[in-house]
């Protein structure tokens, strides 16, 4: 049974409280939140009659001793927190975005380094059944060698609140989940982008609700992002929409559950290359799914011994490049080399 601290009681916490109890063999020791009443409320919702309530982490850290830091706080309050477990000897898993800056992302894969302890970020996204599927059909060469991904993102959600009024909010707020699947499903970083950002006459975001981005990637792939969160009608998915092209053939994605895949057989047919559809392989035990769950798991297993997180610092800070770097381009409207 390992001891953890959760700090951080706002809406979200909730999918976390939740995923430790489905885990089992994690022991809830302190709830942290700058509104004591708000800990208070969620130890009580989930019956952590032991645990202690506070509004001071550090207070908490010293009477608990906990191994793992448990971190939903907002972005401002991020490095702090993350540094203060790291501190504590706490193994570290934090929701997204990793940091505000790329110094202080930078900061946190030293300070984990230094301590010998996992900092790993909730990049639940990649945890997703379909997504694990595409990989695995990726990875089997079935379409060869990926040169090319697109997706396209079109919403309109009237959030109310602080999206409303944030700079840059399409990229900052949502596109590092589309970023950082593109990674996952490529297998590869990226290292320069050129992004645009623009406000339509119908939005009521303050900044950045529509984008567009052209991200090279290291073997030479190109990954278009085309975003709105005021686009009405004909919705996407949360996931967005997904084509993949390959050397030998190409895949497409509805962001739901319709995946399906064509690649080159021998032959031509008129103009063109003879294809076939290609079967999307099943998932099987190694494709680790279940959102928060999926991600805390794998988290869990690592401060055990196991292998690394899939979404420790050191390789998620490869996804928040790729949101600063197009924030980059689209204030200063030119390529902006991407640099850990």
């Amino acid at each position: 049974m390992q001891r953890a601290v959760l700090v951080g009681c706002g809406a979200m916490s909730k999918a976390w409280f939740e995923a430790a109890r489905t885990i089992g063999d994690m022991d809830i020791v302190g709830v942290v939140d700058l509104a004591k009443d708000r800990a208070e409320a969620r130890i009580a919702e989930f019956g952590l009659n032991t645990a202690i309530a506070s509004d001071n982490l550090s207070e908490v850290l010293a009477k608990t001793s906990p191994d793992l830091l448990l971190d939903i706080v907002v972005p401002a309050a991020r490095h702090a927190t993350v540094a203060a477990g790291l501190a504590a000897g706490c193994h570290v898993l934090s929701e997204k975005p990793m940091a505000e800056t790329m110094d202080e992302a930078r900061d946190l894969v030293d300070r984990a380094k230094a301590a010998g302890r996992i900092h790993a970020v909730v990049q639940n996204r990649r945890y997703l059944a379909q997504i694990r599927r595409i990989r695995g059909l990726v990875e089997s060469g079935a379409i060869g060698e990926v040169t090319s991904l697109h997706c396209d993102f079109f919403l309109g959600p009237h959030f109310g609140g602080f999206r409303e009024e944030m700079r840059h909010v399409l990229f900052l707020d949502m596109a590092i989940h589309t970023f950082d699947a593109a990674r996952f499903l490529s297998g590869e970083a990226a290292n320069a982008v050129y992004a645009r950002e623009w406000e339509p006459g119908n939005s009521w975001y303050n900044q950045g609700s529509s984008a567009a981005a052209i991200f090279e990637f290291s073997n030479g792939a190109i990954f278009t992002y085309r975003g709105s969160w005021c686009a009405d009608g004909l919705r996407t998915s949360w996931e967005s929409a997904w084509r993949i092209i390959g050397s030998k053939g190409s895949i497409v994605w509805d962001g739901h559950d319709d995946i399906r895949a064509e690649a080159v057989t021998s032959g031509k047919d008129g103009l063109f290359s003879g294809v076939a559809a290609v079967e999307i392989p099943p998932l099987d035990a190694s494709h680790r799914i279940g959102g928060h769950l999926g991600v805390m798991q794998d988290f869990i297993a690592a401060t055990r011994g196991g292998p690394a997180p899939e979404t420790a610092g050191n390789e998620n800070i490869k996804s928040l490049a790729m949101v600063f770097g197009a924030i980059q381009s689209a204030e200063t409207g030119r390529r902006i080399e991407i640099t850990i």
